[in-house]
């Protein structure tokens, strides 16, 4: 495959990339603005809604008007919140590029605990304060609730399918799932969104006025409008589009194995270097499935390179994949991108298979001669791979590439503080980009912050479900 298969040529035209960066980085707005006015975009939203509360609260009297507050406050506040969920994962390109998928799965697991939450204590506290109303037990008031209220048997419905999936996105429940179990049990909280909004306009006492329904249900049609255009109409639209399929499966080391696609008008996705797809193969056990994997060369208008370790049943089968497998595709995604870089000199630290996205941004991040240092930690020689092609990039470059290899027993822990600081001098001068295991990337932030680097400038994306 041209320019994959020569080295040269890439990293030449990694460094021209390098030498041709547009306006000084330290001009440009801080990183996390695009995050922070998300986030105060969201907490408007969530004061808006209870104001609907308090337009139409005059007072709140005894124990039982308290209660029945709670319940209205907190059932708006889980309706609100419910949404919310299907926008931050509907894979809108300004978030998934400005934010970060890692950010945005972490939003939407927050939310939902919060949501869980809320509907929660919504149920007890509207149960308790009814049955502290009509001077009736707990247990005969929810039975009542249930079995007799219009549309509370869809409620408690949505309420189940919550809970539940709730419990098997636990830490622990979600270890002993394959990840395309979890999926498509997650898939059942479209169910219970649709049966929770039916409920709610029902019932919902402070959504009984006509504008209040209306902005409401709007909310409700535009996420899920949103969110089947970007994760339905899109990637077929773009399947159609480029009719990607896999030209060549290349073994990269032990495990390892590089999946070229080619394409049609492959320049319109608009993709950089550090951001990954979700590619779904057309072949026998991979096509009901779509996976995440980055981009382990910069993008190419004719061709698109990932690369994989055999990890499980679908990366091991994705080893045996035949030229021409069809491919449908959704992406690109995240924000492990170059637009991150607000300092002058970068370091890229990457541990493993984390090396592919790593490779791309080596290639490509805007870098003057001597600004740029990769380190690439592996457990053994047979664990390293691109090693030509990294050694190519630097060259060309005039970038650092330090090669962390042995197991911990023999060489020690190489992310440590001290030893990061005698590899990189200056290291708070500089923006760090980390890609490995999730505990070596953990064990790198830590690293970097008691060397002095800022938060705001260590950028880690994880795809762990």
């Amino acid at each position: 495959m041209p320019a994959v298969a020569d080295r040269a040529h890439a990293a030449r035209r990694g460094a021209e990339r390098g030498r041709a960066s547009g306006s000084p980085p330290d001009l440009r707005l801080p990183a996390d603005t695009i995050p922070l006015a998300v986030l105060a975009l969201i907490g408007i939203g969530g004061l808006a809604v209870l104001a609907l509360w308090w337009k139409d609260t005059f007072n709140v009297v005894g124990a039982a008007g308290w209660l029945t507050g709670a319940g209205r406050i907190t059932g708006l506040l889980a309706g609100y919140l419910t949404p919310l969920l299907l926008l931050l994962m509907a894979r809108v390109p300004v978030l998934e590029r400005r934010v970060g998928s890692d950010r945005l799965a972490r939003w939407h697991a927050l939310a939902g605990r919060y949501m869980v939450c809320l509907v929660a204590t919504h149920i007890l506290t509207i149960i308790w304060g009814y049955a502290y109303t009509a001077r009736k037990s707990v247990v005969n008031e929810a039975v009542y609730v249930v079995f007799d209220y219009p549309e509370m048997i869809k409620g408690t419905l949505a309420a189940l399918v919550m809970f539940g999936t709730a419990f098997i996105s636990a830490r622990a429940a979600r270890r002993r799932l394959s990840y395309e179990t979890w999926y498509y049990l997650h898939l059942g909280t479209y169910l219970a969104i649709a049966l929770a909004f039916s409920h709610q306009i029902v019932n919902g006492a402070d959504l009984d006025t006509g504008p209040a329904r209306v902005l409401w249900s709007a909310y409700y049609v535009g996420a899920f409008a949103i969110l089947g255009w970007y994760r339905l109409v899109v990637p077929w639209r773009n399947d159609r589009r480029h009719q990607l399929r896999v030209a060549e499966v290349r073994p990269e080391g032990p495990g390892v194995v590089s999946v070229i696609l080619t394409g049609e008008h492959l320049d319109e996705l608009r993709a950089e270097a550090g951001q990954f797809f979700r590619l779904q193969f057309q072949a026998k056990g991979l096509r009901w499935t779509a996976n995440p994997y980055s981009l382990s060369a910069a993008p190419h208008p004719r061709f698109l390179r990932f690369t994989v370790k055999d990890l499980g049943g679908h990366s091991a089968a994705v080893a045996r994949l035949r030229p021409a497998t069809k491919v449908r595709i959704e992406g690109p995604y995240g924000a492990f991108t170059a637009d991150r870089v607000r300092a002058r000199k970068v370091l890229l630290l990457a541990g493993g298979v984390g090396i592919t996205p790593i490779r791309a941004l080596f290639e490509t991040l805007p870098a003057k001669r001597g600004d740029l240092t990769l380190l690439y930690r592996a457990s053994g020689p047979a664990d390293v791979i691109f090693r030509q092609e990294l050694e190519s990039i630097a060259a060309a470059r005039g970038a650092r590439l330090t090669f962390l290899v042995g197991p911990r027993s023999e060489v020690g822990d190489p992310l440590t503080a001290r030893t990061l600081s005698k590899l990189v001098p200056n290291l708070n001068r500089h923006d760090v980009f980390i890609c490995g295991p999730e505990p070596m990337a953990a064990a790198a932030v830590q690293a970097l912050r008691e060397c002095g680097v800022k938060r705001s400038r260590i950028h880690h994306e994880s795809f762990a479900f």
